[in-house]
């Protein structure tokens, strides 16, 4: 009878239920509340003790803890400590070397949330996006709530010493640390893990998404390093894909440094994979890290491209072995890859950064860490960067600390030579990069490409630009096989943006028109620019309307033909 009356009234149990679940209420009883209930503040403020915590080991197996005095969780031979700091929250573990995961959650009201924007591990994969309440979303560092009005922000500091990611519903927050050596539990000893700093940020009134995210990710990142001026310049890799030569390069570098405007700020021209002995033997993504046929002495070449006025930049892949490496330096996942948890290892991989700042290049892009450490690109990792069943060999080590190592490794060797990170972890990147590869690669083959991966990229980490790093959007490519009504467009879009600008030009396809377009596009990227703001971000994963220079632009990305929906 009852039921029969909730129907002819047109409502249903989920109607009735609809904002049950108040703070404080999970896992008591459920309260029918009237459909009039106002909606409580859409903040949730994480600067206070959880409302659970637990552990996980092996195969997710509960390591059951219970709360024994104020801000610790104990069980088990795990001790979970978490303090309130004023500005943030400090989340630390002691363990008998059992732990692979902690999960830290807060109860509270989120029902008026009607957007969030997460982050991604590395490189994003023109994968971001605004969404409506996901309750299981993998959101790595930290996300963004908009609740029509307002956005607010949750996240951990730049610098973990966990792989950190978020989950957010109608009734609270969760963070999960991922404490994992490679895919084993991490062995503490005596040693206390200071896992991550939680922080948040209630939003303002007034201001927009974009400000918003900007203001929080400043509010993450403590200690950026920065370069003085903005980054621009030439990467051949969109062009050659690897079958370069210093003739090549030298002749696009000549044709850069003569569009470049400004004689204070020179452009760089960064060699991409190609130039070393591997490729030369079909061995890509190799050493010996010399210089092969096509380029000869890579000092002598360093001082003929500053000859041309550019500044020279050099590509690398720190983790893979050459034909002399030791057997034990390799990684237990894949005797491929080497171990940075090595000493030798890391002293490997700094003498030859040495070496390449030794031959003049004052900039160095480095590649490949994160799939070589843990097996994984960003967007297959979902919840769990790395498989289970295999171990660091410091297993003291966390696969985030590693990263922090192998980072402070390369930057100390660097001196004061620049750093793009490309397949770098990003929050455990800043401080160490002054440059960050934010997006997958864009393409001198696929227009598709290049709106699937570059302006979602831009639009989406443009926030992080000069808070976390120099944000990389990734290259402009100015070849025959993509139109140049559409890279036209995401040239000035880039150059205009206030990020790094890098560009493919294939010499042969130069015309009037491009060099026009270029010098234009280097006079503004060769200035500090207001950072370009994305409009209509959430209503798309691809956004049209720009404000550019205090002026809104719109563009057209999708050509005649429509997006690619079958890869590229």
């Amino acid at each position: 009878m009852e039921n029969d009356q909730l129907k002819q009234a047109g409502a249903s149990r989920r109607d009735l239920l609809k904002g049950a679940a108040l703070a404080g209420l999970v896992g008591g009883p459920t309260r029918v509340l009237s459909h009039a209930v106002e909606a409580a503040p859409s903040f949730v403020t994480l600067l206070r003790p959880p409302d659970l915590v637990r552990t996980f080991g092996v195969d997710n197996h509960e390591i059951k803890i219970e709360k024994t005095r104020e801000g610790v969780w104990e069980g088990n031979g795990v001790e979970v400590e978490i303090a309130v700091h004023g500005n943030h929250v400090r989340l630390s573990l002691r363990s008998k070397d059992n732990v692979c995961r902690i999960h830290v959650r807060w109860h509270g009201d989120m029902r008026s949330v009607k957007r969030y924007l997460g982050d991604h591990w590395e490189r994003s994969y023109g994968d971001l996006e605004w969404r409506g309440e996901v309750p299981g979303r993998t959101m790595p560092w930290y996300f963004m709530a908009f609740d029509g009005h307002r956005t607010h922000g949750y996240g951990v500091r730049t610098g973990p010493a966990a792989m950190c990611f978020w989950n957010a519903d109608a009734q609270g927050v969760s963070l999960w640390a991922d404490v994992r050596s490679g895919g084993a539990p991490v062995e503490l000893g005596p040693h206390t893990l200071e896992v991550a700093e939680i922080v948040c940020r209630e939003g303002r009134s007034g201001e927009s998404p974009f400000a918003a995210t900007q203001a929080f990710c400043r509010q993450m990142c403590l200690h950026p390093r920065l370069p003085e001026k903005p980054v621009y310049g030439t990467n051949d890799w969109n062009y050659a894909y690897g079958n370069n030569s210093a003739e090549l390069i030298a002749g696009v570098s000549g044709l850069i440094s003569e569009l470049s405007p400004d004689k204070d700020n020179r452009p760089y021209s960064v060699i991409d994979e190609g130039w070393a002995e591997g490729p030369f033997q079909g061995n890509f993504g190799h050493g010996p890290w010399v210089g092969n046929p096509r380029f000869g002495d890579m000092a002598t070449f360093a001082a003929r491209l500053k000859g041309l006025g550019v500044r020279p930049g050099i590509w690398f892949r720190p983790l893979t072995p050459l034909p002399d490496t030791p057997q034990s330096w390799r990684s237990a996942r894949n005797s491929r890859y080497l171990d940075p948890t090595i000493p030798e290892v890391r002293e490997h991989v700094a003498s030859h950064i040495r070496r390449l700042v030794g031959w003049g290049y004052e900039m160095v892009k480095h590649d490949f860490t994160t799939w070589d450490l843990l097996g994984m690109w960003g967007f297959e990792m979902g919840a769990s960067p790395t498989r289970d069943g295999w171990h660091l060999h410091d297993r003291s080590k966390t696969n985030a600390e590693a990263f922090t190592d192998l980072y402070r490794t390369i930057r100390e060797a660097a001196g004061d030579a620049r750093l793009i990170g490309c397949n770098t972890v990003s929050h455990l990147a800043t401080g160490f990069h002054e440059v960050q590869r934010t997006g997958d690669d864009t393409s001198g083959r696929s227009w598709n490409r290049n709106r699937r991966m570059g302006v979602n990229t831009l639009a989406f980490r443009a926030a992080q630009h000069r808070a976390f790093y120099e944000v990389d959007p990734d290259i402009v490519a100015i070849t025959k096989a993509v139109p140049w009504r559409l890279v036209e467009q995401w040239l000035r879009l880039v150059s205009e943006s206030g990020t790094a600008l890098f560009v493919a030009v294939e010499p042969e396809i130069v015309e009037p028109h491009h060099r026009v377009a270029l010098k234009k596009a280097f006079e503004f990227a060769a200035k500090p620019q207001v950072i370009g703001e994305p409009l209509d971000w959430m209503e798309t994963d691809c956004p049209r309307r720009w404000r550019l220079r205090g002026k809104e632009t719109e563009f057209a990305w999708m050509g005649d033909d429509g997006a690619w929906p079958f890869g590229d």
